[in-house]
């Protein structure tokens, strides 16, 4: 199986700079989308079906133009999990989750605190609440995959400029020690378990020529818990995908 992964800072806008041109080339099975800032009708849910994707789940937040998260496939799964049953996160448009016959495929977009503290604190009660979930929704799908825009750089190799941001939300220390956490409790980062000494980014800020300077985050993740190890075959980050702000990941998993 191939997935996956993009935040496309609107799929609408996303889609007028050739994304499906893009998404053809790659011929995943499922891809996952985060911030779509759009409803179901507001999607050329045509050009999609075109290419043989069939949006088994589209989460939508309530507030118009904001977040949102969506799985399309070409295999049609057993069961889509729409949320996460808490409704402050729910509201938002956060996480979807499509089980298959051998494994489960989330699609989450996690809360930014660059807005200020109330945001900040709103992301600290994120990571604990989906830390809890994560751990008794692994008991239930023992091979889980969970992609997407976790808005948390993990290690210095992963920010351009580790020292002047080492007080950014995103790298926060309390932000890190979670991911480190979550690494060290059933969950993998294939990128760095198959590549342990890229640096390579998945985010770049629009200020300042960034991205043409590669001047990034990596913060945009691919990870399976520890029973899909061994079948990891490949994980590519594709910064020259030009679609958003953020670029795709790619994770391909053996049968």
């Amino acid at each position: 199986m191939k997935i996956i992964t993009y935040n496309v800072n609107g799929i609408r806008a996303a889609v007028k700079k050739d994304l499906t041109a893009w998404l053809a080339a790659q011929n995943a099975d499922v891809v996952c989308f985060q911030e779509i800032k759009a409803v179901t009708s507001q999607i050329p849910l045509e050009l999609f079906a075109a290419m043989g994707y069939t949006h088994y789940g589209i989460h939508s937040a309530q507030k118009a133009g904001y977040s949102g998260v969506a799985i399309f496939s070409k295999t049609a799964p057993k069961h889509i999990e729409i949320g996460c049953g808490i409704d402050k996160y729910d509201q938002e448009g956060r996480v979807i989750r499509a089980d298959f016959d051998d494994l489960s495929v989330m699609s989450v977009y996690m809360p930014s605190g660059t807005s200020g503290e109330v945001r900040q604190q709103f992301k600290y009660e994120w990571l604990e609440d989906f830390y809890v979930y994560l751990q008794e929704l692994r008991k239930e799908h023992p091979r889980l995959v969970i992609v997407g825009d976790y808005n948390i750089a993990h290690q210095e190799m992963d920010i351009h400029n580790p020292k002047s941001n080492k007080n950014s939300s995103g790298f926060l220390p309390a932000e890190r020690e979670w991911l480190t956490k979550f690494y060290a409790n059933g969950f993998v980062d294939t990128f760095r378990h198959l590549q342990p000494h890229a640096q390579e980014y998945t985010w770049w800020s629009s200020r300042s020529n960034a991205r043409e300077k590669n001047l990034g985050w990596r913060i945009d993740y691919m990870a399976v818990t520890s029973p899909l190890v061994e079948a990891l075959s490949n994980v590519t980050i594709h910064a020259d995908a030009v679609h958003s702000d953020h670029c795709p990941m790619s994770l391909e998993i053996a049968d």
